[in-house]
């Protein structure tokens, strides 16, 4: 099936942030760098590359400044910074990301164990992170997290994932709205309706932060596609998890994601093969398998 050009869909790749946070082995500022350059020799053009956050907490991500410091600005590429708070939003300006993406947890329970904080109180802080994001010219995305359940809470209900999008909403300059399903809990329904619920009551452009726990990542973006969805986070080897969501495994795979678009018709940038090379490399690197069903069967048509 030929690639429609109308049919374009925009893939975010979060390999060298959501992709290695949670890994045990670290990885050197050299070949985080190196994954990136890879990851734009492969097509991705949107890279979500560090978080500025405690490395106390999170020591995968303790170079971040120093990532940041090296990428390569000219090759076409929009590298995104995670922040939690205001000064993980100070330092991304100071790193010059092109995009900065702000968590907002939706339960109480998850924003006490992931920030510190209260799902109030980063309603509040958003209001001072868009301030700053604004000032310095970078479109902000907001990621409310544990949007379709949470570890702590259990079940999160739909009313309780849009009460907290319309907070950011109200206080924060959006270029995007993104819904997580941190610990891959959600199926194809429930993801089908609260993206459809959320596009009758904004325009501001959604995306899918979509994790694989449960094998139904692939389900979920279709789900998420029928109700309008174009944009969607993935890692090369399907890597990724969450140190403070309990059973988090990794996110759906770049390779995996991209080939299934493409087999409906779907127009992405990234090349799968390419894709699921890498990540047998970053994959080897950090001393795992890779968990992409590209990894194990190969591309279709034709060996991969």
């Amino acid at each position: 099936m030929n690639a429609d050009p109308q049919r374009a869909v925009s893939i975010v790749d979060v390999s060298p942030r959501d992709g290695l946070q949670n890994e045990k082995v670290p990885v050197s500022t050299e070949n985080k760098l190196r994954l990136i350059n890879e990851l734009i020799a492969l097509g991705a053009r949107r890279i979500e590359a560090v978080s500025f956050v405690n490395p106390r907490k999170v020591p995968q991500m303790a170079d971040a400044d120093a990532v940041m410091a090296g990428v390569p600005r000219d090759a076409g590429a929009s590298y995104i910074g995670l922040v939690l708070n205001t000064r993980g939003a100070a330092r991304a300006v100071d790193a010059r990301v092109d995009e900065m993406n702000y968590v907002l947890p939706v339960t109480d329970a998850f924003a006490a164990a992931n920030q510190n904080t209260t799902v109030a109180a980063a309603l509040d802080a958003l209001e001072e992170v868009s301030s700053i994001a604004a000032t310095a010219s970078i479109p902000l995305t907001v990621t409310a997290a544990v949007a379709f359940g949470c570890p702590y809470q259990g079940d999160v209900p739909k009313e309780q994932t849009l009460a907290a999008i319309r907070g950011a909403l109200e206080r924060g300059k959006l270029a995007e709205v993104a819904l997580a399903d941190t610990i891959g809990c959600a199926v194809p329904w429930q993801v089908g309706e609260v993206f459809a619920d959320l596009g009758q009551e904004t325009d501001v452009p959604l995306r899918a932060h979509l994790h694989e726990t449960r094998h139904t990542a692939l389900a979920n973006t279709y789900a998420a596609m029928a109700a309008g969805v174009r944009t969607f986070d993935s890692a090369v080897g399907g890597l990724g998890g969450c140190p403070f969501a309990p059973g988090a495994a990794g996110n759906i795979s770049t390779e995996d994601l991209v080939w299934m678009l493409g087999r409906g018709g779907f127009k992405t940038s990234i090349d799968p093969v390419r894709a699921m090379e890498l990540g047998r490399w970053i994959c080897s690197l950090v001393e795992v398998s890779p968990r992409s069903g590209l990894a194990g069967a190969g591309a279709f048509p034709g060996a991969a």
